[in-house]
């Protein structure tokens, strides 16, 4: 197969900035024409005229969460609610609408304590009318907390006497619980509630690899992959379900098996293990991030971390005789501090730990004093760059102002010469790359705060932190994130080049098409 692009422009993101056309042939791209060229003439080829649009290299996700998107598409979605009232209209909507049967698990998503009266989370009592004869789990929008009725904090036998599991806490008022839980607490019980399945399962996935390719993604992370995963899978294998690329990476007790799984499908297998994943702490915005200093108004709080530095020196050890990548979320100060320490103590006995490029997921309140470390110790760090918009006004009131600015230092991380990607962290947010790119360059908050002016980076860098630097973190580079001989033609077409469009309206550009290996995986629908 045979496919000419031509007619508009390509942005190549090498050194050979703009191209006029490019040859696909067998899902690799094999001929770069510097002016437009005419079409071949060729019986067997395709022809593809971009009439004027911009052709870029594939987005590549540095982290997210394929699974949980995947189940969110069968969630009550709780986005943007602003009162407790209205979290519980929206759940008896969906129980009506979806004929939930009485005793049938209701899992809601994307509720934000930020949004809710005096930031208060909703009372048990309030969680218990909201679906009275059903089991109900409300997670969190930063994933790391949620709500439970008490329907399900019977069958999940969680009582007042159960203890804090380390790195959580079980809520809990007057010897009563409260409903809420966060960290490893609300981790640990979601594990035991029944996960859905079936075809409305696999529906589910092929709506969030839908959604992935309408933003321009080819490359898709799952972050953080538990065994009880690997059956669903095995069944999207099986089905021939994928066509984008996912990367799994994994707790490190399921690595193994998802290794064992991929290797049994052979070298074209759309899944692939990338590697081992732990998480550190918390959420700035759920103020269970770990930091260095107390949070604003408060006198010794700092959040906590959720692992000892034994557990994560062991975890790094594991990587490194794995001879695999560790990736490890860290959103607070003291969390990056703890991952470089160990990360260095562990290089001294296995020195090939930085030849594996280990990745710092988030980064938000990574000092500036800490990259000259990171970058000796061959780390990578992927930015959750939208919360700069998303929660940057939630941050000033949480961390001052001058703390707030700091969030995702992407230029001081670039300066130092770190390997900088960005990702969205999905469910948590849609997995919109162009709306990450403004981010990084506009840096404004949803209010219009300019939060850290000497953080904004250009939107050529910003580009790259999507495309090479994405290649890089995956060990892709001579693969993808360029369009260039010999590389992937994993592609993205858009309505205008990012680089002459100005600054306000860079999120307004859209998608118009999405290749993966040189196949069509999305158009937009109004094209």
């Amino acid at each position: 197969m045979k496919t000419l692009f031509y007619g508009g422009k390509i942005l190549t993101m090498s050194d050979l900035m703009y191209a006029g056309g490019v040859l696909v042939e067998d899902g690799k791209i094999t001929w770069i024409s510097p002016q437009s060229p005419l079409p071949l003439g060729e019986k067997d080829c395709t022809y593809v005229d971009l009439q004027g649009a911009v052709m870029l290299p594939g987005f590549v996700d540095a982290h997210s969460h394929f699974f949980q998107v995947a189940t969110s598409m069968l969630q009550v979605s709780l986005n943007g609610a602003r009162s407790p009232e209205e979290m519980g209209q929206r759940i008896r909507d969906y129980i009506a609408r979806e004929k939930v049967q009485p005793g049938e698990w209701v899992i809601a998503r994307d509720y934000d304590h930020n949004l809710l009266p005096q930031y208060q989370h909703p009372t048990l009592e309030q969680l218990n009318s909201y679906a009275p004869e059903n089991p109900l789990i409300i997670h969190h929008k930063s994933g790391h907390m949620g709500l439970m009725n008490g329907k399900a904090l019977d069958l999940l036998e969680i009582t007042p006497e159960t203890p804090d599991p380390e790195g959580g806490k079980i809520g809990r008022e007057d010897g009563k619980l409260t409903g809420y839980l966060e960290e490893n607490a609300f981790i640990s019980a979601i594990k035991r509630a029944p996960m859905p399945g079936g075809e409305a399962l696999l529906q589910g996935f092929q709506k969030a690899q839908q959604l992935y390719a309408s933003m321009g993604i080819t490359t898709v992370q799952d972050g953080m992959v538990v065994k009880e995963m690997l059956p669903v899978y095995q069944q999207l294998l099986e089905r021939n379900l994928l066509q984008l690329e996912v990367v799994l990476y994994c707790a490190p007790e399921a690595y193994a098996a998802a290794r064992a799984m991929v290797e049994a499908q052979g070298e074209n297998c759309p899944v692939r293990v990338g590697g081992m994943k732990i998480f550190l702490d918390g959420s700035p915005q759920g103020r269970t991030a770990w930091l260095r200093q107390p949070y604003a108004g408060e006198a010794e709080y700092r959040g906590y971390g959720t692992m000892t530095d034994e557990q994560v020196e062991e975890a790094f050890l594991l990587a490194a005789r794995s001879n695999t990548q560790l990736l490890a979320h860290c959103n607070g100060d003291a969390a990056v501090e703890q991952f470089l320490r160990c990360l260095e103590s562990v290089q001294r006995q296995q020195p090939n730990l930085a030849a594996l490029r280990p990745v710092i997921i988030h980064g938000q309140l990574m000092g500036k004093d800490q990259m000259e470390q990171a970058a000796r110790l061959g780390a990578v760090v992927s930015f959750f760059v939208a919360h700069v918009y998303h929660w940057g006004d939630v941050h000033i009131r949480n961390l001052g102002m001058e703390r707030a600015e700091g969030i995702s230092p992407a230029a001081s991380a670039l300066q130092t010469g770190i390997p900088v990607t960005f990702h969205q962290d999905s469910p948590v947010i849609p997995p919109d790359m162009l709306e990450t790119v403004w981010c990084a360059v506009a840096r404004r908050t949803e209010s219009g705060v300019l939060l850290g002016e000497e953080e904004r980076i250009s939107v050529e860098e910003a580009l790259e932190c999507v495309t090479k630097n994405g290649a890089y973190q995956y060990f892709q580079e001579d693969r993808k994130g360029k369009i260039a001989e010999d590389m992937t033609a994993d592609l993205v077409i858009l309505s205008q080049d990012p680089l002459t469009t100005p600054i306000q309206q860079l999120r307004e550009i859209q998608v118009l098409q999405t290749y993966k290996h040189g196949y069509c995986v999305y158009t937009r629908q109004d094209n």
